[in-house]
């Protein structure tokens, strides 16, 4: 059989008749058709389900057993398939944590060049972060209260897997009696194997990452203290590679670095890397809403039901029934009596219509008294209450309906949505942070990293405000930055130029496909299928994959036809970079562009299943019965 050919032989899915059909390798193949048809049939339910049942078989027994048996498609014969990805229009993920920028991968690139070239702000007062001498350490030291009990521990290993036996033994050797491994300190001979044995009292398992500090001193301030607390310092600085931890015993501990500090508020930073600035590893997530972006708060909306009534007539929903005449449970009895305590003291009338009452009382009702109150009146607050109930209840039923029936997402308030810690969140490259960036559009983030490169921003064609000549310059753009950063200087290129690169191109395969108006950090959830198929798009040619066979569905739905054009540019250097396309399609720019065209019919279901015509669009667009 010819190797430049996908051959079919007797397709009978769903409503296919016995089709044979050959289609060129290598090239954009359209199929079209009325709906129902047989398209999706063959494009979907044949030609990529058996590659895909032909991937599975390739593959191992023991990887088989979790995927399962995949049935054949209902084909006589199938040759000449390649590797087939499907690029189907559906939601791109359900996960919240995915954005436009995570399924694109272009926010890991975005997190390596923060990291490697990103100047460093203090959180607390936005000046930038710099160097700090041993001395300022050590004032900073004593500014703790006197008695206070210290343990100054050397960082040597941050997140690294590992047995570190070597180590432990070089800390012996140095005089070292203690070491903090991933939190807890134990003598060093526990960590080591005793005279005569081979295994230590405490192993630490090599396939997990650990963080190990040396204990250098445990002191307590005081009087005199200053030669032995210099000398801790400088030792612990130079184990610790210019870090240093001072752990106060039963309490807190902070980080103290010569490299990164702010002088002025008195905070040390650790070294950056990619995972300070990724929102689903504790070391860059913000720490309130676990890098998600949002918390679950209760809406006093939701709480609420009707303004219109008031709250003896069951305004607010939990206490709905209180004042209803009949037998009562205790809960309901005192609440009630709660209830008419808070309206005497306050001065309000429960058959005023919650809408109708004064701010001060709603925030009395919803949130509870003041702390000086709280022990006159025995209302503590709606939301106050409800938290307890959600807090105390062990019935998952139960926090499932307060979820629903009363909370709604809102933007965490500690990162103002940007999912980073503070200190994360404060680094700069060109005078923008990561989430500053990751809330441009696609656009606008090109405009911003073509400056940092040191070229202009391409236009596209027909877009704009301000023209759409298609000429160089920056007609094209819809939305302009407010402000162009400068270029990175040749030290900070030499580091980042690949990194942009990637980033670069990437943004260009999105605005290639018509999804210039996206911002970064969009929720992958909320993309609309015909989004989310165009960013499997783009990403498909981000990753450069050659010999593929890539079958999509109806990519154009929803597009305007400038950007329409673009797609199918997408299209063809997909094809052009070695691969098969295949496109189930209604659009007609997208058939006169493709170079082997199918025409499905001559109806639709039973009607249908036949191949009417196929070959070059020009000699079926001749044909009577297509």
């Amino acid at each position: 059989m010819p190797e430049d050919k996908i051959i079919i032989r007797g397709a009978r899915e769903h409503n296919l008749k016995n089709i044979n059909l050959e289609l060129p390798r290598n090239k954009l193949v359209v199929f079209t058709g009325v709906s129902g048809s047989g398209k999706s049939s063959l494009a979907f339910d044949t030609i990529y389900a058996e590659g895909q049942r032909r991937y599975v078989e390739s593959l191992s027994a023991y990887a088989r057993q979790f995927l399962g048996q995949m049935e054949k498609p209902k084909v006589d014969y199938l040759g000449g398939l390649s590797p087939a990805i499907s690029i189907e229009q559906k939601s791109t993920s359900k996960n919240p944590r995915s954005t436009v920028g995570t399924v694109t991968e272009i926010y890991d690139y975005m997190r390596v060049l923060w990291a490697r070239v990103g100047v460093q702000h203090c959180h607390k007062c936005g000046k930038p972060v710099g160097a700090q001498s041993t001395e300022q350490i050590i004032h900073r030291i004593l500014h703790y209260p006197e008695g206070t009990k210290l343990m100054l521990l050397a960082p040597v290993v941050r997140d690294r897997k590992g047995e570190y036996r070597d180590l432990f033994e070089d800390m012996r050797r140095d005089g070292f009696a203690r070491a903090r491994v991933d939190g807890e300190v134990y003598e060093l001979e526990r960590l080591l194997p005793a005279e005569g044995k081979r295994a230590a009292e405490i192993e630490l398992d090599k396939r997990l990452k650990h963080s190990i500090e040396i204990v250098v001193d445990r002191i307590i301030l005081r009087e005199g203290i200053e030669s032995r607390l210099a000398d801790s310092v400088e030792m612990t600085l130079e184990k610790g590679e210019g870090l240093l931890i001072a752990k106060v015993i039963d309490g807190e501990e902070t980080l103290m670095s010569q490299r990164s500090a702010c002088t002025d508020c008195g905070i040390s930073f650790e070294e950056l890397a990619p995972q300070n600035f990724s929102f689903n590893n504790p070391k860059g997530m913000c720490p309130a809403c676990d890098g998600l972006g949002r918390k679950l708060e209760y809406d006093p909306d939701r709480i609420v039901r009707d303004p219109a009534k008031s709250i003896r007539a069951g305004a607010i929903g939990p206490t709905r029934s209180v004042f209803e005449d009949g037998k009562k449970s205790h809960w309901s009895r005192v609440i009630a009596q709660n209830l008419r305590q808070l309206a005497d003291h306050a001065g309000f009338s429960l058959d005023t219509p919650y809408g109708r009452l004064k701010k001060a009382h709603k925030d009395l009702l919803m949130n509870g008294p003041t702390p000086k109150e709280k022990g006159k009146l025995g209302w503590k607050g709606m939301i106050p209450m409800l938290k307890r109930w959600f807090e105390n209840t062990n019935s998952e039923g139960m926090r499932t309906w307060l979820l629903e029936q009363y909370m709604t997402p809102v933007p965490c308030r500690t990162c103002g949505g940007g999912r980073l810690k503070p200190e994360s969140a404060a680094v700069k490259v060109g005078e923008k942070s990561l989430v500053e960036v990751t809330r441009l559009t696609v656009e606008q983030a090109l405009q911003f990293f073509d400056a940092l490169f040191g070229e202009d921003s391409h236009p596209r064609e027909g877009v704009g405000a301000f023209g759409g000549n298609g000429k160089p310059g920056t007609a094209w753009i819809t939305h302009p930055l407010d402000e162009i950063p400068s270029r990175l200087s040749e030290v900070e290129m030499e580091i980042a130029a690949e990194v942009l690169k990637e980033v670069r191109g990437r943004l260009k395969f999105l605005l290639d496909v018509g999804l210039y108006y996206l911002t970064l950090d969009r929720s992958a959830p909320s993309l609309s299928g015909g989004e989310a198929q165009r960013i499997r798009l783009a990403s498909q040619i981000g990753c450069g994959l050659v010999g593929v066979l890539y079958i999509l569905d109806e990519p154009s739905i929803g597009l305007h036809q400038r950007d329409n054009r673009k797609l199918i540019d997408t299209l063809c250097r997909l094809r052009d970079m070695g691969n098969t396309v295949i496109v189930v399609e209604h659009d007609e720019e997208t058939m006169e562009r493709a170079d082997y065209l199918v025409d499905f019919g001559p109806g639709a279901g039973v009607a249908g299943g036949e191949i009417v015509v196929a070959g070059p669009p020009e000699e079926v667009k001749e044909h009577p019965d297509s």
